[in-house]
């Protein structure tokens, strides 16, 4: 079928790989679904031109009708753009901020999420973080690896969390990775650009050294309680 002028205008800067697959998938998204494709969107550092060897490439297919036949051809999770915003108030201000249409029409034009929303699911995000990154160094063991990807994982909410605070708090949208650096900036406490420069050494490596792996794991910790109680202020 081949894909559409539209997404191919949009891919051109993602690496030829990427932007190959995208481009396959949005094929197979049209001829599983036909008419009831209503748009493609990419979201996150894809949109951004900002794709990394580790990085995921993060789709939203919106629907006109739910046909499991049709969705057996194509596995993935769909929603409602106005019940997703408000249930997922956090994810959807990130997508909101940065997000490429590939396909059809925008789905997010003229959408917005009640502050009281996002506020409330930036504080259920942290706290969750919190006690998942304790639960698990508790529970798994402190072995390098795991601690490694454990900040890994926590790397992508951290800065997401940064990113939607700055917008609430009356400050320009910026890239969640700056965004979280602004914050701890403002901080002004010794040692925090050294333990952004491990988070990212973890999402690029995905090993830190044990003692560096443990001292960045706490700091982490402790940063979320910061930004939780950052969000609770401005409630």
């Amino acid at each position: 079928m081949g894909a559409m002028p539209q997404a191919t205008a949009e891919l051109h800067d993602l690496p030829e790989e990427p932007a190959s697959v995208v481009a396959g998938f949005i094929d197979a998204a049209r001829e599983a679904f036909g008419d009831d494709l209503r748009s493609v969107v990419l979201y996150g550092s894809g949109a951004e031109g900002r794709l990394r060897p580790s990085s995921d490439i993060n789709l939203l297919l919106i629907l006109r009708t739910f046909a499991r036949e049709k969705v057996n051809g194509i596995r993935g999770q769909f929603s409602e753009i106005k019940s997703a915003g408000e249930l997922f108030a956090q994810k959807f201000s990130d997508i909101l901020r940065r997000h490429r249409l590939l396909y059809g029409s925008d789905p997010f034009s003229g959408v917005s999420i009640p502050k009281s929303a996002v506020l409330w699911r930036l504080k259920q995000v942290l706290l969750n973080l919190t006690l998942r990154l304790r639960e698990a160094y508790a529970e798994r063991g402190a072995t390098p690896e795991r601690v490694s990807a454990l900040i890994a994982d926590a790397a992508g909410p951290l800065r997401s969390c940064a990113a939607t605070m700055l917008v609430l708090e009356g400050k320009p949208a910026s890239h969640p990775k700056e965004a979280l650096a602004s914050i701890v900036a403002s901080l002004g406490e010794p040692g925090w650009y050294e333990v952004l420069a491990h988070i990212s050494e973890a999402r690029e490596r995905e090993f830190l050294a044990p003692d560096v792996a443990e001292a960045t794991l706490f700091r982490l910790i402790d940063l979320a309680q910061r930004l939780r109680a950052r969000v609770e202020a401005l409630t």
